[in-house]
C-alpha cells in the first residue's frame, strides 16, 4: 500500500552524542533527569547502550520492524528512560497502525523530554490521522510555536507541511475563516508546495472538486520533486481528499519515516 507518515520524526539528539561543553557564551543547560540519569551509568553500559540505539534506528530505517523492536526493547533493558528510543518505539507502533500504543510511548517521551518538537509533531500526526481534531489543532499550534525560526531546508519543508495540516484541521472544526486566512499566508514564491495544497483544500472544501485537482496538478508541475510532494499528497489521503492507490481515502498503512 501507498506509505503515509512520511514526515513522522525521529532524530531526537542522542543523550551519548550530547555536546561535551556548550560555547563560551552560552548559558549552561540544565540538564534533564534522564540526562542525568544517563551520565551516572557505568561508561560500558552508556556505550552498549547507544550501540543498540544506532542499531534500533538503523533497522527501522531499513524497514526492518520487528527487530528493530527487539533491538529497543534490550537497549531500554540497560536505560528505561530515553526518550528517542520511545520516540522510536513510538514510529515502529504507527508502522503496524498500533496507534494507542504508538500514543502511549510518544507521550512518555514527551514527559521525559518536554515541549520538543520533534516529539509533539509525531503526537499530532497521530491525532491527525485518527480525526481527533480538536487535538491535532493544539498539538499542531503547539509545534509551529516550539520550532526555531531558523530552520534548514528539511527543517522548512515540516514546517510548512506542519501549518497545512493545521488548516485542514480547522476546516474539520468548521473554523473556515482562519483556514482561509491561513491559504493566504505564502504565495507562489514560497519554497513549499504549501500555496497550491492549501488552495485546493479550500476548492475541495467547497466541493468544487475538478478545480481543486487542477490546483494540485499545477503544484505538482512546478515542484516536480516526488520526494518534496510525497507527504503534501499523502495528507489529502489521509484527510480523505484524494483517493489511495487502491481507489479508497485514508485507507492506506502508515510508514514512518525519519
Amino acid at each position: 500500500m501507498k506509505p503515509m507518515f512520511r514526515t513522522l520524526l525521529l532524530c531526537l539528539t542522542p543523550l551519548a552524542l550530547l555536546p561535551a561543553q556548550q560555547p563560551a557564551a552560552a548559558p549552561a543547560k540544565e540538564k534533564l533527569p534522564h540526562e542525568i540519569a544517563f551520565s551516572n551509568l557505568p561508561e560500558k553500559d552508556r556505550a552498549e547502550y547507544l550501540k543498540k540505539l544506532l542499531e534500533a534506528r538503523r533497522l527501522f530505517n531499513e524497514k526492518r520492524i520487528f527487530e528493530a523492536i527487539e533491538k529497543a526493547h534490550d537497549g531500554l533493558k540497560i536505560f528505561p528512560d530515553d526518550p528517542e528510543m520511545l520516540n522510536l518505539l513510538g514510529a515502529c507502533q504507527v508502522e503496524f497502525r498500533n496507534f494507542s500504543k504508538a500514543m502511549d510511548d510518544f507521550k512518555k517521551a514527551d514527559a521525559l523530554m518536554p515541549n520538543n518538537p520533534q516529539i509533539y509533531f509525531n503526537i499530532a500526526e497521530l491525532n491527525f490521522v485518527t480525526g481527533n481534531w480538536q487535538e491535532a489543532e493544539a498539538n499542531l499550534t503547539k509545534v509551529l510555536k516550539l520550532t526555531p525560526a531558523t530552520m534548514d531546508k528539511s527543517t522548512f519543508q515540516v514546517n510548512r507541511l506542519t501549518e497545512f495540516k493545521l488548516l485542514l484541521a480547522k476546516l474539520k472544526l468548521n473554523k473556515r475563516a482562519e483556514a482561509v486566512s491561513m491559504a493566504t499566508k505564502y504565495d507562489y514564491l514560497d519554497d513549499s508546495p504549501y500555496h497550491y495544497y492549501a488552495a485546493a483544500a479550500l476548492l475541495f472544501d467547497e466541493g468544487k472538486d475538478v478545480e481543486a485537482e487542477g490546483v494540485v496538478a499545477r503544484g505538482t508541475r512546478i515542484f516536480q520533486d516526488a520526494n518534496m510532494l510525497a507527504p503534501w499528497q499523502d495528507t489529502m489521503i489521509e484527510f480523505g481528499y484524494i483517493k489511495g492507490f487502491f481507489g479508497g481515502a485514508g485507507t492506506s498503512t502508515p510508514t514512518p519515516a525519519p
